[in-house]
C-alpha cells in the first residue's frame, strides 16, 4: 500500500499554499491559502471496503504558557501532544486519490459545514475546534481539513503525517461527529493495512522547516 503527494515529498516541506498560516514580517503570521494538498493512493490490500485518512502534527505543546509570546521561545523540551488536522472516512477505494483544494481551499471563520463531505464521504472534527474554542471571531466547529499553523516562536520544526488506512467494513464505524482519536479507536479492528506520507511547517524563521 503506497500513499504520496504532488504537493509536497515525503519527510520535505509542505508549501504554504496548503498550510492555515504563512510567516509575516510585521505580525509574524497570516491566514494563509488553507487547500488541502492532493494525495494519491494504489497496491491496495485485497478486502478493501472503503478507506479512512488522518493527518496529525504530533509536534503541538502540551502547555501554552509561551506560545506566540513576543520574547519567548517554546523549548523543545516541552511535553508535546497530537493535534488533529484532517479526518475523512467513507473514502471509495476505487477513487484513487484526492484532489489539491477539493475539500479546502481557503480559511473559513468558524469553520466549515460537516460531517457531511464530497461523493458520500464524512469529516471529523479538527483540533482547530478545541483551539479556537472561547474566541468570539473563530470559535467553531471545524470539520475537514486545515492545515499547518504551528507557535511562531516554536524552537522545533513540526511534522505533519497523512495516514490512510484501508479498511475491510465499508462504513467508518462511527456515527453524528467525531474527532481523530475516535476514529483511530473504531478502525482499529478493521485495518487491512496503512501507508503515510509526512511533510514539515515551521513559522519561526530561525527554525527552517
Amino acid at each position: 500500500m503506497k500513499l504520496s503527494s504532488t504537493g509536497f515529498r515525503d519527510g520535505q516541506p509542505i508549501p504554504g499554499e496548503y498550510a492555515f498560516c504563512v510567516p509575516d514580517p510585521q505580525t509574524h503570521v497570516t491566514l494563509a491559502p488553507n487547500r488541502n494538498p492532493a494525495l494519491s493512493w494504489d497496491e491496495l490490500p485485497a478486502g478493501t471496503k472503503s478507506l479512512a485518512l488522518v493527518c496529525h502534527d504530533p509536534d503541538v505543546p502540551t502547555r501554552p504558557d509561551d506560545v506566540n509570546q513576543e520574547g519567548r521561545v517554546v523549548p523543545s523540551s516541552l511535553p508535546r501532544f497530537d493535534f488533529y488536522h484532517w479526518v475523512l472516512v467513507d473514502i471509495p477505494p476505487s477513487l484513487g486519490g484526492l484532489d489539491a483544494g477539493a475539500h479546502s481551499d481557503g480559511v473559513t471563520a468558524r469553520g466549515k459545514a460537516g460531517p457531511d463531505a464530497p461523493g458520500g464521504m464524512r469529516h471529523g472534527l479538527n483540533n482547530y475546534t478545541d483551539w479556537f474554542s472561547g474566541d468570539p471571531d473563530m470559535e467553531g466547529q471545524y470539520f475537514g481539513y486545515d492545515g499547518p499553523c504551528p507557535p511562531w516562536n516554536d524552537s522545533i520544526v513540526h511534522h505533519y503525517v497523512f495516514t490512510l488506512f484501508a479498511l475491510g467494513v465499508e462504513r467508518g464505524p462511527v456515527e453524528g461527529v467525531f474527532g481523530g482519536g475516535q476514529v483511530l479507536e473504531a478502525i482499529e479492528p478493521h485495518v487491512l493495512a496503512s501507508a503515510s506520507v509526512t511533510g514539515t511547517y515551521s513559522l519561526n524563521p530561525d527554525v527552517p522547516a
